[in-house]
C-alpha cells in the first residue's frame, strides 16, 4: 500500500466523508450511509487511496469525542431510571449472544474457540451508531433511547471480562488471577473518576472559562475527553467507555452545555471518519465469495439480537413500541465487535475466514441500522392501524348532567402530566391517549378517562368522540405521528381548537399549513422565560416585563 501520509489520509477520508453525506442525505438517507460508502469506495479492497491504519487511529479519537459528548448530554438520572433493564436485560443479552453466537460457529464448521470469539463479537452492540441515530433524530432524551444507551454501556462494561476471558482461553494463560486484575483495575478506575469528574473537571472548566478565551476552553476539553480516554486503557477499560464516563459526570455540572457546544464540531468530524473506516472494512469479493455465511451471521446481528433485546426489554417492565425501538436501535455489531475480530485474529484463535466474516457482517449490520431505525415507526403503525380497537368510547361526563366541556390530551409525559395536573387543579374534565401501560394503569386508577394506543390510529382518536371534545392538545416530541394525528382531527372535527408543541420554527411552520393556530416552541418559550427572569434581576417592574415579554412573543411568532 501507497504511504500516502498522515495529512493527506485525513484530507481523502474526510473529502469523502463529505461527497458521500452529502449524497445520503440528499437522497433522504442517513448520513452514516454516505460514510459507509465512502469508505469502501476508497478502502483498500477498492480504491486502495488511503492508509487504513491511519484512518483507524483517527476513529478512535472520533469516537472518544463522540462518546464523551453523549455523556455530556445524557442524564445519570435518566440512566438510573433504566437501571433494571439495562442491567437485568443487558447481562442476560451478552451471555445469551455469546452462546448463540457459539452454536452458529459451531454448526457453520469452525473451530470452538472460533465460535466463542464469534459469540462474544455477536454481543455487542454500537454506543456511537446509537448516538448517532438518535442524536439525528433529536431522541437522546426519548425512553427507548435512554434504554437503548444504558444497555450499550453494559455492553461496553462486559467487555472488561470477555477480553480477559477470551485472552486467557487463546494463551493458556490463569483465567482466575486474570480476571481478578482486569475487575480491580476498573474499581480503581471508577473510584478515582467519580470524585475527579463530579468535582474537579466542573472545577476546573469553570474557572477555564473565566478566562474568556474560546481557544483555551477548546484545548481543555479537548485535552480532558482524550486523557481519560487514555487513562481508562492504561487501567484496562476501553478509551470510549472512560470517555463516556467522564462526560455523564462533567453532564451533571452548569458548564455541561458550553462543554457540549465547544467540542459538537470534532466530534462531527472524527465521528464522520470514524465510518469511513467501518465502510474500508468491507471485501467485496469476500462478501461475493461467502454470501451465504454472510447473510447468517448478519441474520444472528440484526434480527435475533434485536428481537432478543426487545423482548427482554419487554419482560422486564417496557412497554412494547419502546422494546421494540430499543431492540432495532441495538440491533448491530458495535466498536467493541470490531476490537473482538482483531483480537482474535492477533492471538491467532480466529482464522482469516471467520475474521472476515466478522468485519463484513458488522459493516453490513451498521448499514442497515439507520435505515431500520426510521422504517420502525411507520411500521409499528402500520401494524397499530391493522390491529385497530374497539369502537367502543370513553365516557369522560356523567351523561345524567348533560355534557360540558372537555379536553383530549394526546400524550402523559413530561409535558402532558403538567398540563393534566392543571386541568384537575380546575377541574376540567379531559381523556388521555398514551401509549405507555404503566402510565395508563396510574391513570385509570385515579379515574381519568384514557385510550390506550398511538395518539395517530384514527380508531384511537374516534374513541376520545373528538366531535364533544372542547378543546386537543398535543403533546407528543414525535413530527409525523402529530401531523398523521392533526390531519384526521381536521377531517373529524374541523372548528375543535388545536393546541400543539413545536421543537423548532420550521415545525411550528408546519403546524400551522396543518390548520393549528395555537403552536408553543419550546425553544421560543425557554428564550422567554429566560428573558422574563432575567429583567425581573435586574429590577425592571413586572408590567413593563410581562409587556417586553409580550412584545417578543409577537415578533418571533
Amino acid at each position: 500500500m501507497t504511504d500516502t501520509g498522515f495529512l493527506v489520509t485525513l484530507a481523502l477520508a474526510l473529502i469523502a466523508a463529505t461527497i458521500g453525506a452529502a449524497i445520503a442525505v440528499r437522497l433522504g438517507q442517513s448520513a452514516i450511509l454516505g460514510y459507509v460508502a465512502a469508505g469502501i469506495l476508497i478502502g483498500p479492497y477498492t480504491g486502495r487511496l488511503v492508509e487504513q491504519e491511519t484512518v483507524a487511529a483517527l476513529a478512535d479519537v472520533g469516537v472518544v469525542f463522540l462518546l464523551f459528548a453523549v455523556g455530556l448530554e445524557l442524564s445519570v438520572r435518566d440512566l438510573l431510571r433504566v437501571r433494571r433493564i439495562a442491567l437485568l436485560g443487558g447481562s442476560i443479552q451478552v451471555a445469551g449472544m455469546i452462546l448463540i453466537g457459539y452454536l452458529v460457529g459451531i454448526a457453520l464448521g469452525f473451530q470452538p474457540l472460533e465460535s466463542l470469539f464469534f459469540g462474544a463479537f455477536a454481543s455487542q452492540s454500537s454506543s456511537t451508531v446509537v448516538a448517532k441515530i438518535l442524536g439525528e433524530r433529536a431522541e437522546l432524551d426519548s425512553a427507548h433511547g435512554r434504554i437503548a444507551l444504558g444497555w450499550a454501556t453494559l455492553q461496553d462494561l462486559s467487555t472488561i471480562v470477555i477480553i480477559v476471558v477470551l485472552t486467557a482461553l487463546a494463551e493458556g494463560g490463569d483465567l482466575g488471577a486474570d480476571l481478578g486484575v482486569a475487575i480491580a483495575k476498573a474499581v480503581v478506575f471508577l473510584a478515582l473518576l467519580l470524585p475527579f469528574g463530579l468535582r474537579v473537571l466542573p472545577w476546573l472548566f469553570e474557572r477555564v472559562a473565566l478566562l474568556r478565551s474560546r481557544e483555551v476552553f477548546v484545548l481543555s476539553v479537548v485535552a480532558v475527553a482524550l486523557g481519560t480516554a487514555y487513562v481508562s486503557e492504561y487501567f484496562g477499560l476501553s478509551l470510549a467507555l472512560g470517555a463516556f464516563l467522564a462526560g455523564l459526570l462533567v453532564g451533571e455540572s452548569d458548564i455541561s452545555h458550553q462543554v457540549s457546544g465547544e467540542l459538537a464540531p470534532l466530534r462531527d468530524v472524527f465521528a464522520g471518519v470514524f465510518f469511513v473506516s467501518i465502510g474500508m472494512l468491507f471485501n467485496p469479493a469476500f462478501v461475493l465469495a461467502a454470501l451465504t455465511l454472510v447473510i447468517v451471521a448478519v441474520v444472528l446481528l440484526v434480527p435475533v439480537k434485536g428481537t432478543l433485546i426487545a423482548g427482554l426489554s419487554a419482560v422486564l417492565g417496557s412497554p412494547g413500541r419502546t422494546a421494540i425501538l430499543a431492540g432495532v436501535l441495538l440491533a448491530e455489531a458495535g466498536e467493541f465487535s470490531f476490537l473482538i475480530a482483531r483480537l482474535g485474529s492477533q492471538l491467532g484463535a480466529v482464522g482469516d475466514a471467520m475474521f472476515n466474516l466478522m468485519l463484513a457482517s458488522a459493516g453490513a449490520s451498521i448499514v442497515l441500522a439507520p435505515w431500520l431505525t426510521n422504517a420502525t415507526p411507520g411500521i409499528l403503525r402500520a401494524l397499530d392501524r391493522r390491529r385497530g380497537g374497539s369502537d367502543e368510547r370513553v365516557p369522560v361526563t356523567d351523561p345524567a348532567q348533560g355534557p360540558r366541556r372537555y379536553a383530549v390530551l394526546c400524550g402523559y409525559g413530561r409535558v402532558g402530566r403538567v398540563v393534566g395536573n392543571a386541568l384537575e387543579r380546575r377541574g376540567f374534565p379531559f381523556v388521555v391517549i398514551e401509549t405507555d401501560p404503566r402510565i395508563c394503569r396510574e391513570l385509570r386508577e385515579r379515574n381519568v378517562p384514557v385510550v390506550q394506543g398511538l395518539v395517530e390510529n384514527q380508531r384511537n382518536l374516534d374513541r376520545a368522540d373528538l366531535d364533544r371534545a372542547h378543546i386537543f392538545i398535543f403533546t407528543v416530541p414525535d413530527a409525523v405521528a402529530m401531523r398523521q394525528t392533526i390531519h384526521h382531527v381536521r377531517r373529524r372535527n374541523p372548528r375543535l381548537p388545536i393546541i400543539a408543541r413545536a421543537r423548532s420554527a420550521s415545525e411550528r411552520e408546519m403546524l400551522e399549513r396543518e390548520g393549528v393556530r395555537e403552536v408553543v416552541v419550546a425553544e421560543t418559550e425557554v428564550a422567554l422565560e429566560i428573558a422574563r427572569a432575567t429583567l425581573g434581576r435586574l429590577g425592571v417592574s413586572a408590567p413593563e416585563t410581562a409587556a417586553i415579554v409580550q412584545g417578543l412573543r409577537r415578533r418571533t411568532s
